[in-house]
C-alpha cells in the first residue's frame, strides 16, 4: 500500500465521526501493516507499547513520519498536509522538535549514511537494512548483498536494531541483546545466518541437506562423461572427404550436347580375383550352352556392348526415366567404359542417339537381368523421344546364367552377391541401389554432383562385373570341373546347364566330379549321372550310381532312389527278386493302389519264372 493512502488514512477521521488515534509504523517492510487497519498506536515487535513520553522512542516515530512525509512530496502530495501530519504526529508523542533533530543526527552518525537521501525512493526500512550491513562488516569481512528491505530474513530482528540506533550506543545494545539470551530472531541469530549462508556459498554448497538421490545421479553424469570422453580419445574419427565434383565433361555431338563419363582401364584389370580382360577369351559354343540360346554360337564377342543403368525407379513404364546409361567395350584388351549423364529432364534424345550408335557397331548386347528391365526401358525412352529404335542385338543376361549355376547355394543371385561369394570382390563405401533415385532427385532440385559420384563408381563397378563374371563363368564351364577345384554346389549347377544344353559328356563329367563332395549335393549329382548312363545304355553303371546315392541319402530319401532301382531291375536288367525287393521299399512315394498292383505283377512274373 502506498504512503499516500496511509497518510490519507492518518488524517481521516474514524468510524463515527471521531478522528482515528495515531498509528506507529512498523519499519521491518514498507506496507506490511496497513495504518487504517490499527485503532491503537502499535508498538515495535519485541518492544514496550510506545507512550508519550518516551523520548528516543517517539524521536525514531518522529524520523519515519518525516521520511514518508518526503516521499509523499516527491509523490505530489502537498506539502501543507506533510507537514499538518507531521505536526500531528509531534503532538500526539509529546516530544519537542529537538529530540527528533539529535535522533536524526545520532542515526546518521551511526549508520554512516544518510536516513533519507532521496524523496520518493528511500524509507525508514531502507535506512535499517544499510546499517545493519554495515554493522555486519565491521569485522573486516564481506556480508551478504541485501537488496532494501527484502534481505532482512527476520520481522523480530528490527527491534533490537532499532533500540541501538535510538540509544547512545549501539554496540552495546547488540551485545546486550545477544548476552540475554534472546529468542532465534534476533540480530545475533541474523549475523550468524547471514555469515553461514554467505560461507556455504562462497563453498559452492548449497543450503540444506542434500538428497542422497540427486548425488547419486552427479555421480552417475560425471561417471558417464568420463567414459564418453575416454572412448572418443580412443576411437579414431574419420575425416569428412571433401565434396567432388561430378566427373563428367559435356561433349558437342552431331545430335546435340551430350555429359560423359569416360574411362580406360588396363589389360591387367581384375575384379576382385577374376581379371577383366578374361571376357575377351570365350567360346561362343559355351556361352551359348551356359544361356541356353543357340543364336549366340555365331556372335564375335570381341565386339560386345555391356549395358548398365540407373533410373528413377524399379517400376518400368513411361515414368521411369535412365538419366546414367554405362557403356562398356574393349579397345584391343583394355576395357573402355563410357558413362552418359542426363543433367536435366528433357535432354534425353542426344544421349539415346548416342546410344543407338554404338549399338550399330556391337556384334551382341551383355548385361544382368536386362532383358526383362534395361532393355525393354530404353526402348520406351527411344519411342517417348521420337529416336528411331535401333536393332535389337543378340542379348546375353547374365542373371538366368548366373541362376543356373549358382542355385544351389541357396543365397539367391543378386549382382553384389555373386561379386562378393564368386569373385571375391567387395565394395567399400558403395551406395545402396535403393538410395540412388532419391540422390539423382535432389540433384534436379539443385544440390552439388557431389553426392551422385559414388553412383557412378557404382555403375562402373557393375559394368566390370559384367566383364568379370563372363569370363570367370565360361571358364569355369570349360575345364569341367576336372582340372579344378570348384563347389560342388556350383559343379552340380553346370553339370544341370550341361544336360539341358545337350552336352552328355560335359554333364557326365562334372556331375562326377560334384558327386566327390558326397551329402544331398553328392546323391543329386549321382543320380544325374545315374540319368545320364541310363540315356547312353549303361544300365549297370546307372544301378551302380543309383547304389551309390543310397548311401548319401537322408532319411526318407531313399525311396525315390528304391523305385529308380525297380525299374531298372525289372525292366532293363530283368532281375525280378531284387526289383522286387526295391519295390517293396518304394511304397512310401507311390500311391496304395499303383504299389499294390506293382508287387502283384513283379509276385506274379517271379512264380512264372519259378514254374
Amino acid at each position: 500500500m502506498d504512503l499516500k493512502r496511509k497518510l490519507s488514512r492518518l488524517t481521516s477521521a474514524g468510524p463515527g465521526g471521531s478522528r482515528a488515534p495515531v498509528a506507529t509504523v512498523n519499519t521491518v517492510v514498507e506496507g506490511a501493516a496497513p495504518v487504517a487497519e490499527a485503532r491503537r498506536p502499535v508498538a515495535l515487535a519485541g518492544e514496550p507499547p510506545l507512550t508519550g513520553g518516551d523520548g528516543a522512542q517517539a524521536a525514531l516515530r518522529q524520523a519515519v513520519a518525516e521520511a514518508r512525509a518526503r516521499n509523499e512530496a516527491a509523490a505530489g502530495v502537498p506539502a501543507v498536509a506533510v507537514a499538518e501530519a507531521r505536526a500531528r504526529n509531534e503532538a500526539a508523542a509529546g516530544v519537542p522538535a529537538v529530540a527528533v533533530v539529535e535522533a536524526r543526527a545520532r542515526i546518521e552518525a551511526l549508520a554512516g549514511v544518510p536516513a533519507v537521501e532521496e524523496a520518493g525512493t528511500t524509507t525508514i526500512a531502507e535506512v535499517l537494512v544499510e546499517a545493519l550491513r554495515k554493522r555486519l562488516s565491521m569485522d573486516g569481512e564481506p556480508g551478504p548483498a541485501v537488496d532494501g528491505a527484502r534481505g532482512l530474513t527476520s520481522v523480530d530482528a528490527v527491534p533490537a536494531v532499532i533500540r541501538g540506533l535510538t540509544s547512545g550506543d549501539a554496540g552495546p545494545a547488540v551485545a546486550r541483546d545477544a548476552g540475554e539470551g534472546s529468542d532465534s530472531s534476533g540480530l545475533v541469530d541474523l549475523r550468524e545466518e547471514a555469515r553461514r549462508r554467505f560461507e556455504a556459498k562462497k563453498a559452492g554448497v548449497a543450503d540444506g541437506p542434500v538428497d542422497p538421490r540427486i548425488a547419486s545421479l552427479r555421480q552417475m553424469l560425471s561417471f558417464w562423461a568420463e567414459r564418453q570422453g575416454t572412448a572418443s580419445a580412443r576411437r579414431a574419427v574419420d575425416p569428412v572427404p571433401p565434396p567432388r565434383a561430378l566427373p563428367v565433361e559435356a561433349r558437342a555431338t552431331p545430335f546435340g550436347t551430350v555429359h560423359v563419363a569416360d574411362q580406360l582401364y588396363p589389360p591387367e584389370h581384375h575384379h576382385g580375383t577374376a581379371p577383366v580382360a578374361a571376357a575377351l577369351d570365350v567360346e561362343s559354343r559355351l556361352v551359348a550352352s551356359l544361356a541356353l540360346h543357340p543364336e549366340l554360337e555365331s556372335v564375335d564377342f570381341t565386339r560386345m556392348l555391356m549395358l548398365d543403368t540407373e533410373t528413377t525407379g524399379l517400376a518400368g513404364g513411361t515414368g521411369t526415366v535412365p538419366f546414367l546409361v554405362g557403356l562398356a567395350w574393349f579397345e584391343g584388351r583394355a576395357l573402355r567404359v563410357h558413362q552418359l549423364f542426363l543433367r536435366r529432364m528433357g535432354e534425353e534424345a542426344p544421349m539415346l542417339r548416342l546410344l543407338a550408335e554404338r549399338m550399330a557397331t556391337s556384334s551382341c548386347m551383355v548385361t544382368f537381368n536386362g532383358k526383362s528391365f534395361d532393355w525393354p526401358l530404353l526402348r520406351t525412352r527411344f519411342v517417348l523421344n521420337r529416336v528411331p529404335v535401333p536393332p535389337e542385338l543378340p542379348h546375353l543376361d547374365l542373371l538366368h546364367c548366373a541362376r543356373r549355376v549358382f542355385k544351389h547355394r541357396g543365397e539367391g543371385a543378386r549382382l553384389v552377391h555373386l561379386e562378393g561369394q564368386v569373385l571375391g570382390h567387395h565394395r567399400v563405401g558403395d551406395v545402396d541401389g535403393s538410395l540412388i533415385p532419391e540422390l539423382y532427385f535432389r540433384f534436379l532440385r539443385g544440390t552439388d554432383g557431389s553426392e551422385l559420384v559414388p553412383v557412378l563408381e557404382h555403375n562402373a563397378n557393375d559394368l566390370l562385373l559384367l566383364a568379370a563374371l563372363l569370363g570367370d563363368l565360361v571358364r569355369r564351364f570349360r575345364v569341367d570341373g576336372t582340372t579344378e577345384r570348384q563347389d560342388p554346389r556350383d559343379l552340380l549347377g553346370f553339370a544341370l546347364v550341361a544336360e539341358r544344353a545337350g552336352d552328355a559328356e560335359r554333364a557326365l563329367s562334372f556331375a562326377k566330379a560334384a558327386a566327390e563332395g558326397g551329402g544331398p549335393v553328392g546323391m543329386e549329382a549321382l543320380v544325374l549321372a545315374s540319368r545320364l548312363a541310363r540315356r547312353a545304355g549303361d544300365c549297370e553303371t546307372a544301378v551302380a550310381h543309383l547304389q551309390r546315392a543310397l548311401t548319401f541319402a537322408r532319411p526318407g530319401q531313399g525311396a525315390t532312389l528304391h523305385l529308380s532301382l525297380t525299374k531298372l531291375y525289372e525292366h532293363s536288367l530283368k532281375d525280378l527278386p531284387r526289383a522286387l525287393h526295391h519295390a517293396r521299399l518304394a511304397a512310401p512315394v507311390e500311391l496304395p493302389a499303383d504299389h499294390q498292383l506293382r508287387l502283384e505283377r513283379l509276385e506274379r512274373r517271379l512264380s512264372r519264372q519259378g514254374a
